[in-house]
């Protein structure tokens, strides 16, 4: 099928905090939907049978509980289906911007999600109701192509979002389409998480995800592009996910996946939108990693002369690294329950310091969840301290293999190159209890080669 992913430099409100009439926050929507008409006409005009929006697109961000109100559009959120914005706008009040969403979807005949705010108000009686009487959720519309409101879906995993509530439950948001079956949704952070994102996918079996995100990139694990491609490889989906542009916040990266090809975009020199298309196969069966090449043991020699053990903090965790010497060799690093191995060679030596870490614990910063993680990574500079921080260019061609007798299953395998762009493992999967990843000269210069373990249970 064809899908297109809009990347969206957002007209932002000058002063989010400040209070307005519904009638100006309209306005500055309004000129966000202008852009959102011009893309869904191009998507269509290309062949797209979806398209997907980024998170806060349309209304921005840094907003207080209060100044977000204007903001929020309303929208039933079990209407299963029955109601057509763009058709029945007299149905409710307050749904102008879902009203505009709905009439590009039918004018166009496209599936079309966005990411809105929205508001619901609640009971005196219900003990979860928010003293303003209302709720107010980070909302994905998903529309079909006549306009019909499909699924709704209320982010659960809020990052530092303090206008918008937690729904009571995890909503599990899918909907159904002619062209590729079923897609599963949901909202940026939620990706890190067990509800609903690996719940939703396991429960309903699902091969299509389409993921609108406000991601603020952060090397050398958790690029927006990296991730996003590491997941589609992790599940065996494909993913459309659409982000934010703006490179000073740090953010860009948006692509289309699949568990084995990818169309990216990550961009911090330039301004402005980017819509991407793509043709991709639709995903019914399992695709099965291949295992054949079965990582060694490391060699009892390789231990002994394993160089000094140090500490450097990377995406504030506290690491314990090796580092990479010479044109090859085999290493080993553990922390806690987790070792890492590293099997390696180098085409030349470049006057490049790599180090292979190991962090088996609770991050705690911007979030707290449990992660495993063995990374190989370029530092930025020659010495230890330098190991961790962001490195975006690298000019080392690596043969590899990585593994770790990780205690979870959930297992993102990250393999990053230089100027931000994605490279693909020759093998990878389970092997005598060990997750491995392998792979013989990477394309470009490697920055980061890294198997990213999620526990869920010890969040």
């Amino acid at each position: 099928y064809v899908a297109a992913v809009y990347e969206h430099e957002s007209i932002l409100s000058p002063t989010p905090a400040a209070l307005v009439e519904r009638r100006s926050a309209l306005e500055l929507m309004g000129r966000n939907l202008d852009i959102y008409e011009q893309q869904v006409l191009a998507a269509a005009r290309q062949g797209a049978q979806i398209i997907v929006f980024p998170e806060d697109g349309i209304h921005g961000f840094n907003f207080t509980r209060s100044s977000v109100y204007p903001y929020l559009d309303f929208i039933p959120h079990s209407h299963s289906g029955k109601w057509n914005p763009c058709r029945e706008p007299y149905l409710y009040n307050d749904t102008e911007v879902v009203q505009r969403l709905s009439c590009m979807a039918l004018k166009n005949k496209i599936f079309l999600v966005a990411n809105l705010g929205t508001k619901q108000p609640c009971e005196r009686s219900d003990p979860r109701c928010p003293s303003d009487g209302r709720y107010q959720f980070n909302t994905n519309v998903a529309l079909a192509a006549d306009g019909t409101l499909l699924a709704t879906y209320r982010k659960h995993n809020l990052y530092f979002e303090y206008a918008f509530d937690t729904p009571p439950q995890p909503d599990y948001a899918f909907f159904d389409t002619p062209f590729a079956g079923k897609f599963g949704m949901f909202t940026c952070f939620d990706i890190l998480f067990f509800e609903p994102a690996v719940n939703l996918i396991r429960q309903y079996n699902l091969k299509q995800i389409v993921y609108p995100t406000a991601w603020m990139n952060q090397l050398p694990l958790l690029s927006a592009v990296e991730f996003q491609q590491a997941f589609a490889t992790a599940f065996n989906v494909n993913i459309l996910a659409a982000n934010i542009h703006h490179p000073t916040l740090g953010m860009t990266g948006s692509g289309i996946y699949t568990p084995v090809k990818s169309f990216i975009y990550h961009n911090m020199e330039s301004y402005g939108g980017k819509l991407i298309v793509a043709e991709i196969p639709v995903i019914t069966a399992d695709y099965k990693t291949n295992l054949e090449k079965a990582p060694g043991r490391v060699s009892e020699k390789g231990k002994e002369q394993s160089p000094p053990s140090f500490y450097a903090e990377m995406m504030y965790d506290n690491f314990t690294f090796v580092p990479v010497w010479g044109e090859k060799g085999e290493l080993q690093v553990c922390a806690n329950t987790l070792c890492c191995y590293l099997s390696y060679r180098r085409a030349v030596l470049t006057d490049e310091l790599y180090a292979l870490g190991v962090f088996d614990g609770l991050h705690t910063v911007h979030g707290t969840y449990y992660v495993q993680a063995c990374a190989l990574v370029k530092c930025d500079g020659l010495s230890f301290s330098t190991c961790g921080q962001e490195v975006t260019d690298a000019t080392a061609l690596i043969d590899f293999q990585l593994w770790g007798n990780m205690s979870t299953p959930y297992i993102f395998p990250l393999l990053l190159t230089s100027g931000i762009t994605l490279d693909f493992a020759d093998h990878m999967g389970w092997k005598n209890h060990h997750y491995f990843l392998s792979k013989n000269r990477t394309s470009a210069g490697l920055l980061t080669a890294a198997l990213y373990g999620r526990w869920y249970e010890k969040d």
